[in-house]
């Protein structure tokens, strides 16, 4: 993604909400690899669970939802419609987080019921399903095979564990270093004697490869761990020692993003080689064999992660929620903790402010760059999800390709070839095409998003939308007639706020809105300002006189 190719003057990035997608009350979002597929998790019946882990503490509330099931939704982010809906009967609570599989083959949910869920996404099938001692906040699929069974987890109050779903093994990670003093791993706790909890939520994430995970605990130090042997082989400290609740790598793998409790977002330069990172830093600490056990790991911390940036706001200070890169790595993007709040902040990797979303007046609990696209992507509250896009200009204009408008009179200058006679032959030789080439139509160019080692045949690229039930619109109402002998019918607010607006009249719908079984399902396009000008002035236009 070239800014200045696209527009010199403004960046690549979302500046105005394009539309919003409704679907009970949304909770977590998650783009697949290409952003073609957006998966939607939906909070339980009656029971929300709020994990706000943007403020210093945790705080767990609970609100009545109108939701039927804990289900995942995976919308077709082309067109905006649902490709599928995954159900489990079995979670009525909150989903936490949703993950994909490296080409999109699998997803994995985490729920507020201390479960861990792995689905088929064709099928539409259940794969696996485990139970936890402690809610996870956050789950991770491995990102080194295309159809994982192993899982990083980060509990509620409990170190990050490793999870292999089908043979519902769990391994905790150690968190510090004495964690690992007698070379055994360390014990999963759940409380002190006490009753309170020896651990604060802490983050966790794989690399590009995952063969290292990266632990940021609550002393404010990133550990460097073995995926397989889980031995630390580096340790770095984060200036200010704070607690560190968010850690993310870019696609990538180049840079690391952590989100501190001192309200700072900082930026480290990976060091270590993409591949055989583990090996490097295993060699590393082997030839230094004859230090201190603390000094070798600090040294080993410092070759492998380098402080690149910081981002805050120095004047409000406030917390961040769900930080994370765009797709190309160019921006920093993250979201305002503030109840009642809904901004994004977006940064420059060179630290520079550059914009702020301003949303309703609805707190920001999730969000999402899209892969590729210059797209974000949030979830409020309410359970909305706000898409937020560039505002491009319109230009209607319909001349040919090579028209240019000018500003202003210029004196044109006639080439002396411009208006002589070529026949058709000649301009083809001229261009250099060869017309006994052979046209290859079956293979497909490589994405210049991805890398030789991201692209595979069997991604997924799309999925067969799922059948909607016939829904008939009679005077402003919704009636669905997709089960026999039973007809339901809601007042369209789309309608009703149209109507308000003097946009329509009682007896119009609107055909971007659909009751299906009984669950809202909205998408409206927000409307240009030229387009709620021209309606405002129509309205406040009086009607021309009638000719005597």
């Amino acid at each position: 993604m070239n800014a200045p190719i696209i527009d010199p003057l403004q960046g690549d990035f979302p500046e105005v909400i394009e539309e919003y997608l409704e679907r009970g009350v949304m909770k977590c979002i998650a783009f697949n690899r290409r952003g073609n597929l957006l998966a939607v998790e939906l909070c339980g019946s009656y029971d929300l669970y709020a994990f706000d882990i943007g403020c210093s503490s945790l705080d767990v509330s609970f609100c009545h939802a109108g939701c039927s099931d804990g289900s995942c939704v995976i919308w077709d982010f082309e067109t905006r419609g649902i490709a599928k809906e995954l159900k489990d009967k079995e979670c009525v609570t909150a989903i936490t987080s949703v993950c994909w599989s490296k080409y999109g083959h699998r997803i994995l949910v985490s729920a507020a019921d201390k479960t861990l869920t792995l689905w088929d996404v064709v099928k539409g099938e259940r794969i696996a399903r485990i139970a936890l001692q402690q809610a996870p906040l956050q789950a991770r699929l491995h990102p080194g095979s295309s159809t994982p069974s192993f899982c990083l987890a980060c509990p509620l109050s409990s170190a990050p564990m490793i999870i292999d779903l089908l043979t519902e093994t769990v391994t905790g990670l150690p968190v510090s270093l004495s964690d690992t003093g007698n070379g055994a791993t360390p014990p999963i706790r759940n409380k002190f004697s006490d009753g309170s909890a020896p651990y604060t939520p802490t983050a966790a994430c794989f690399n590009k490869y995952g063969d290292l995970i990266y632990v940021g605990n609550s002393k404010g130090e990133i550990l460097i761990i073995d995926s397989t042997s889980l031995e630390i082989l580096g340790i770095v400290s984060v200036p200010g020692s704070a607690v560190i609740k968010n850690i993310v790598f870019n696609r990538s793998g180049r840079y690391l993003l952590t989100n501190s409790n001192d309200r700072i977002i900082r930026i480290y330069e990976n060091l270590l080689p993409l591949k055989g990172g583990r090996a490097a830093l295993g060699k590393a600490n082997h030839e230094s064999a004859e230090q201190d056990e603390d000094e070798k790991l600090k040294a080993a911390g410092s070759r492998s992660l380098a402080l690149f940036q910081e981002f805050q706001d120095s004047i409000t200070r406030v917390h961040w929620k769900a930080p994370c890169f765009s797709g190309d790595g160019e921006w920093v993007v993250g979201g305002s903790a503030s109840k009642g709040e809904h901004k994004i902040y977006i940064w420059d990797r060179a630290g520079h402010l550059v914009k702020i979303l301003e949303g309703p007046k609805e707190a920001l609990i999730d969000l999402a760059w899209h892969p590729i696209k210059p797209i974000i992507v949030s979830v409020s509250l309410t359970g909305l999800v706000y898409i937020w896009a560039k505002d491009y200009t319109e230009n209607w204009s319909a001349f040919a390709p090579d028209f240019k408008e000018l500003e202003e009179n210029e004196e044109y200058v006639e080439r002396e070839d411009e208006f002589d006679l070529v026949p058709e032959t000649e301009k083809v030789k001229d261009l250099g095409i060869n017309e006994d080439e052979d046209i290859d139509i079956l293979n497909t160019e490589g994405d210049s998003a991805f890398s030789d080692s991201d692209m595979s045949q069997g991604e997924i690229r799309f999925l067969p939308p799922d059948p909607c039930p016939d829904v008939q619109m009679e005077d402003g109402l919704v009636v669905n007639t997709s089960k026999e002998g039973e007809i339901s019918e809601t007042e369209s607010p789309l309608s009703e706020e149209a109507g308000q607006n003097g946009l329509l009249t009682n007896h119009e719908s609107s055909p971007l809105e659909e009751d299906t079984g009984g669950m809202r399902l909205k998408r409206k396009r927000m409307p240009s300002e030229k387009f709620q000008d021209f309606e405002t002035e129509s309205i406040k236009k009086p009607p021309p006189k009638s000719k005597p």
